[in-house]
């Protein structure tokens, strides 16, 4: 009942104060409190209003609110809910855009240091603008008269109302993509700061700051001023302007270059002169210098006849030493030495066989004699005369001793030839010889 009652008696509210306690939750909804120097009310702005307001809140932020009453039952709380608010003193979109452009210059987008220089001579202008404006036609006119053999690509989009932002930022992405454009123009006539919003739209800055293109920005008149300025390339004061910025005067290129040609055409003219009377100069001085060339090559000559001589007198006396060398080599070859020491090698080979298979011989009877030796002292041999080995079962323990053994207990008997298992009847420790 108090809920219906405040919010069917103060349906629409308007209070003056300043925002404090902001809270912005992941739902979207906006909490806040609102105070003066004397009293406080807590506010909410549901997401749907929220998304309305063009500017950020902040803390300490003096406002105008209009809402309604109403009371949140689970806290027993009254509350004002808000479907407008607008900064005191300035307006909605001015506090948007003071804000937007801090932040933007914050994150280096107006830098000075990441602008680029508009190009001399371009060949293809494109122009982002509205199709029906006048700035468009302006534009056109003015490039083509400046430089009539400039190419021209008009990006048609709308340059306010909804959705134009959006197509200024697909405009100037597609002329990027594009290809060929040399530089582009941005812009329209003038306006009031809600017409010329969309040039202060995000999307649209960051666009302009992201351009491999160059821009040139001409929104408004002089006066006007929005954040696509400060983010393109250059700033024109208007449309014209920007064309006389873009599109270089082809009249008075041909103009000066002409007068080029003129100062070109008298300073050749000029160095061709000094260079006739220089070589002039030299001609009269070459009668002398014929004579001391002439005279030089005489003497040239004579040199060279001597060294031609003298080489020759070299080259034969190389000879003679290349032929007294040859001979003393060839009675030092040994060739000769190799000749004769080839009839000896049969000789030494038929000694060198004698000779091993003699120690062959000897060394193999002195192996016979080593195994005779060998296996008569094998225990082997002992035993293929008729001896045996007896050890013990468990561990294969020899038995030299009778008392090794007990009655009964099995041992193994090792002949020459197999093996046998035997068991202990008698033992006999001293037995009779």
């Amino acid at each position: 009942m108090v809920r219906a009652s405040l919010e069917t008696n103060f349906a629409e509210v308007w209070l003056e104060g300043e925002i404090s306690n902001l809270r912005a939750p992941a739902s979207g909804h906006l909490y806040c409190t609102l105070k003066d120097q004397s009293s406080q009310i807590r506010a909410v702005i549901f997401r749907s209003a929220a998304a309305r307001v063009r500017f950020s809140l902040e803390e300490g932020l003096h406002v105008i609110v209009r809402g309604r009453l109403s009371v949140y039952e689970p806290r027993g709380e009254y509350q004002v809910i808000l479907d407008h608010v607008e900064p005191k003193g300035r307006g909605a979109l001015q506090l948007a855009l003071e804000q937007l452009k801090r932040r933007l210059d914050a994150e280096g987008l107006f830098d000075r240091e990441s602008k680029q220089p508009l190009p001399v001579f371009p060949r293809t202008v494109g122009i982002v603008t509205s199709p029906t404006g006048a700035a468009v036609r302006d534009l056109i006119t003015l490039l083509h008269r400046r430089c009539p053999i400039l190419s021209i690509i008009i990006a048609p989009v709308q340059v306010q109302g909804p959705g134009s932002a959006e197509q200024i930022t697909a405009a100037i992405q597609a002329l990027n993509k594009l290809g060929g454009v040399d530089v582009m123009i941005i812009g329209r006539g003038g306006g009031s700061l809600e017409d010329l919003w969309s040039f202060n739209e995000e999307t649209v800055v960051r666009a302009i700051a992201a351009s491999r293109v160059p821009i040139v920005s001409a929104v408004g008149h002089e006066t006007d001023v929005t954040l696509a300025d400060f983010a393109a390339d250059v700033r024109a004061p208007t449309p014209s302007a920007a064309a006389e910025m873009v599109a270089p005067a082809l009249g008075d290129i041909l103009e000066r270059l002409g007068l080029l040609t003129a100062h070109c055409q008298q300073a050749m003219s000029s160095q061709c002169l000094k260079q006739h009377q220089r070589l002039d100069l030299l001609l009269a001085r070459m009668d002398n210098i014929r004579f001391k060339v002439l005279k030089e090559a005489q003497r040239v000559d004579g040199a060279v006849a001597a060294m031609r001589e003298a080489v020759r007198a070299q080259l034969r006396q190389a000879m003679m030493n290349a032929q007294a060398w040859t001979q003393a080599l060839m009675s030092k070859s040994p060739a000769l030495r190799v000749c004769h020491d080839l009839v000896i090698i049969p000789q030494l080979r038929s000694r060198l066989i004698v000779a091993v298979n003699h120690d062959l011989k000897r060394k193999t009877e002195q192996t016979h004699a080593y195994l005779g030796r060998f296996n008569g002292l094998s225990p082997l041999a002992i035993l293929n005369r008729g001896y045996g080995i007896l050890q013990t079962m468990p561990g294969r323990q020899i038995i030299r001793d009778a008392g090794q053994v007990s009655v009964g207990e099995e041992i193994l008997a090792r002949l020459a030839r197999g093996q046998i298992r035997c068991t202990v009847e008698e033992v006999e420790l001293n037995p009779s010889v």
